[in-house]
């Protein structure tokens, strides 16, 4: 499977719709600093690359963020990597079917 669809589910999962808005702050004692980092890390270049983008079913983030992945700074990339680490491991090392 192509890494940019998998960081693709992570971000829908993990970014969803606070990727553009102003990010809450991350109440999840440390153990759920993932979203609160990627949202840290990725917010600019959404933004920038996507900004009429919305999050879920039809709102073109998921494919605005397959199609500028290699745009993105690598604090970005890194962020994406790491959600969707942890995303395989709660899964119990598998990926979910893209859709």
């Amino acid at each position: 499977m192509k890494p940019s669809i998998l960081i693709a589910g992570a971000l829908a999962f993990g970014l969803a719709s606070a990727a553009i808005a102003q990010p809450p702050a991350d109440s999840g004692g440390g153990q759920g600093g993932g979203r609160a980092a990627m949202r840290q890390a990725c917010g600019a270049d959404i933004q920038k690359y996507c900004p009429d983008a919305k999050p879920g079913p039809g709102g073109g983030l998921r494919d605005c963020v397959m199609k500028n992945h290699d745009s993105f700074s690598d604090s970005c990339k890194a962020a994406l990597a790491q959600m969707r680490s942890a995303r395989q491991q709660q899964n119990g090392g598998s990926s979910p079917a893209p859709q």
